[in-house]
């Protein structure tokens, strides 16, 4: 062998850097076909969706209690993991199946309980959700169409709460846009469809098993938009989309089967139904309850009507109102525009085209979703919004990018110049709303919008950097608003059931330690003149010079903790304080200086759970390897917070709100005969009594288990809570 001869070894020392050389520039500079600034582009947009969505993720602690403690019952036990039960012991479990839950769990499995593993995978199903979004678009309109989409969804106000909250709504999210993307693939050829209709599948099928019937609601124009449109034989078409409900049925009812077919008596109770039946929660309380409002063991709703059995007015403006507006309709009436406009553009293609296919994929989900949230007369709440983001998305980047090929035509030039101008006038509305916050940034959106409105009507005949300049300036001034509103998001912590995006004001929910609850200081941020809470607060009640007025609590038949409800007026409570007094100017009766009913537990812990002081949390502990519960609360939030702050089983009697009858009184007090549970965590300090059952405590087993506890144990106060032994009687 010569010495100019590379040996075997260096041959191959120099060609792996070479091959992974190689393989980093195709990642950096992607597909061939692509401009240059493609690629770095989308890394780049990826990168500060990153960035942004993990910055001060922990200011919101464990988020939604509710939901956390699942995750904490899913990492210490596999049973609980695969019902989603509320406590490792299986008790109960959440109202909702348990796929949002099976990523958080691995983490907190994997890496301990905490705030970042339970949030963190949040995040990565927000950037997912981006990447597939703009792969969806950037196939048939181009990088730059899929990178505004990308913007556009990254950068809405509902999209940045529920990226970093652990609510089901993020997985939801990005598994409804999977499942976008496989059909559009199949739509693309016969050859190969039935695998990206598979795909879509079993998006649909995990959907399900996220979030239950709402999974459903973009199947219907998804299969007819295939079934008219795919380039395929007729039989061969029905035949691929008969596979792909296959597969969604494989996918999403295996899990289902299961849990029906499971004997009843060794698996947690399903939460949320009145029979303990999964099939009964899907089409009841998760399902046709939440179209007509009648929902059994609901916090509200009942009644149905223009007002939303309670949950807010319904009808179709309901997106654009002042508590849902700053959620998510930034862009929306330029969406709708832009839907309308490349419907037009594209009339006269062939049937198979798939540009039309696009806009009539992403327009037909955002309309389906669109009508559903804006008539549907049950629980509502603003995040639910999020759903909408990827399809107005899209839609933003695809219509954008089709009238801007046909900017010569002067009709495409007036349609660009009018999503500018509508979009800018709507920004001005919104901002409006929130005067407070940024009062400079109003008119320089509604400014910056005419301005670019006016230029790109002359885009066609105008030099194309002015062209450009033109359409950069609107989509500025457009994302200028939502950009905002989600800065002020991600600097703010969001803790609770119900919880929105964008500064005070913008919406109803919890921000900050403790929030959860709404605002019952008669402040609203200006936008009701502290009359009425956003949103119409379920039962229809009021506050008037900081008084809560009128109305019922959610349901109509839940009182506070500690305290009773008369004549709709809230009287004065306990709380968690043990002390019995009128409660402070400006805040509700009963409410700590948190937001919550009790030192930080919202309605009594429905919306938030309660704050769990140092002496509680060590008396827990003492002992509680002995027993299957350390103790039990009324309402899933309360006890929530305390497995949270110790990592031990607590029973959630009557789950979410108290309502769904498990366990029976019977079955308790057989539980305190065989010594599994410690303790029973009252909610009025001192044990005073009235509305120890918290929510829901008006009647059924948890009003039940409450009274009986009271009659026979002493209650002992630990800090600001009253705790009642259960192995020690009277």
């Amino acid at each position: 062998m010569t010495a100019t001869t590379p040996t075997p070894t260096a041959t191959a020392a120099h060609a792996a850097p070479t091959a992974r050389t190689g393989r980093l520039a195709r990642l950096w500079r992607g597909r061939p076909e692509d401009a240059p600034w493609a690629r770095p582009a989308f890394l780049g947009l990826l990168a500060v969706t990153t960035v942004l969505y993990l910055w001060n993720l922990s200011a919101s602690g464990y988020a939604n209690s509710f939901y956390s403690a699942a995750v904490q019952a899913g990492g210490e036990s596999w049973k609980a993991f695969f019902f989603g039960s509320l406590d490792a012991a299986n008790a109960i479990t959440v109202d909702k199946p348990p796929a949002a839950l099976w990523p958080m769990a691995l983490s907190v499995r994997l890496f301990g309980l905490g705030s970042w593993q339970i949030l963190v995978p949040e995040v990565l199903m927000g950037v997912g959700t981006v990447a597939v979004l703009y792969a969806a678009v950037r196939r048939r309109f181009g990088a730059g169409a899929g990178l505004i989409a990308g913007a556009v969804l990254a950068l809405t106000p509902v999209a940045a709460l529920m990226f970093r909250f652990n609510n089901p709504d993020a997985l939801l999210a990005l598994l409804m846009t999977v499942a976008v993307y496989g059909v559009l693939r199949a739509l693309e050829r016969a050859e190969g469809a039935a695998k990206w209709l598979v795909l879509a599948g079993v998006a649909f099928g995990f959907a399900f098993l996220t979030k239950t019937l709402q999974a459903f609601l973009i199947l219907p124009p998804l299969a007819l938009v295939y079934a008219v449109c795919a380039p395929a034989r007729p039989l061969r078409r029905f035949g691929q989309l008969g596979l792909a409900g296959l597969a969604l049925v494989v996918s999403g009812g295996w899990w289902v089967a299961l849990v029906e077919l499971w004997p009843a008596a060794s698996r947690p109770y399903v939460g949320g139904s009145q029979n303990n039946s999964f099939l009964e929660l899907t089409f009841g309380y998760n399902g046709l309850g939440r179209i007509n409002g009648n929902e059994v063991g609901s916090v509200g709703g009942g009644g149905g009507g223009g007002q939303g059995g309670g949950w807010g007015e319904t009808g179709p403006l309901r997106m654009f109102n002042d508590s849902i507006g700053g959620q998510i309709s930034w862009l929306l009436p330029a969406a709708l525009l832009l839907l309308l406009a490349g419907l037009v553009v594209t009339w006269r293609a062939p049937r198979t085209d798939t540009a039309r296919a696009a806009f009539l994929v992403w327009g037909g989900a955002l309309l389906m979703t669109l009508g559903v949230f804006s008539f549907m007369a049950g629980i509502f709440h603003e995040y639910y919004t999020v759903a909408l983001a990827p399809y107005l998305a899209a839609l933003i980047g695809m219509g954008a990018a089709v009238l801007w090929e046909e900017r010569t035509r002067f009709a495409a030039s007036v349609g660009l110049a009018a999503a500018a101008g509508v979009t800018a006038w709507w920004g001005w509305t919104l901002l409006g709303r929130t005067p407070d916050h940024l009062p400079w940034l109003r008119w320089t959106v509604l400014v910056a919008g005419a301005v670019a409105a006016l230029g790109l009507l002359a885009a066609g005949r105008a030099d194309r950097r002015l062209g450009l300049a033109a359409a950069g300036l609107g989509l500025a001034a457009g994302l200028a608003g939502p950009f905002a509103y989600t800065l002020e998001t991600l600097s703010t912590g969001h803790q609770g059931s119900i919880v929105t995006a964008g500064p005070a004001g913008a919406g109803f929910g919890g921000r900050g330690p403790g929030g959860g609850g709404p605002r019952m200081d008669g402040g609203d941020g200006g936008r009701n003149g502290g009359t009425q809470p956003p949103n119409g607060f379920p039962g229809g009640g009021q506050t008037q010079g900081g008084q809560f007025q009128g109305g019922q609590f959610p349901g109509g038949r839940m009182q506070p903790p500690g305290g009773q409800s008369q004549g709709g007026q809230n009287q004065p409570s306990t709380g968690q304080t043990g002390q019995t007094g009128q409660a402070p100017a400006g805040q509700m009766p009963g409410f700590g200086e948190r937001g919550g009913m009790g030192g930080g537990g919202g309605m009594g812990g429905l919306l938030n759970g309660a704050s769990v002081g140092a002496e509680a949390k060590e008396k827990l502990l003492q002992d509680a390897d002995a027993y299957t519960w350390a103790a039990a609360a009324v309402g899933a939030q309360n006890a929530a917070s305390y497995q949270l702050a110790t990592e031990k089983p607590v029973m959630a009697i009557g789950g979410f709100n108290g309502s769904d009858p498990s366990p029976t009184l019977a079955q308790f007090k057989e539980y305190v005969a065989e010594g599994k549970i410690h303790y029973f965590i009252g909610s009025g300090g001192g044990g005073t009594g009235g509305g120890m059952g918290g929510p829901g405590g008006g009647a059924g087993s948890s009003s039940e288990i409450s009274t009986w506890v009271q009659e026979n144990f002493a209650a002992v106060t630990v800090g600001s809570a009253t705790f009642y032994d259960l192995t020690s009687e009277k």
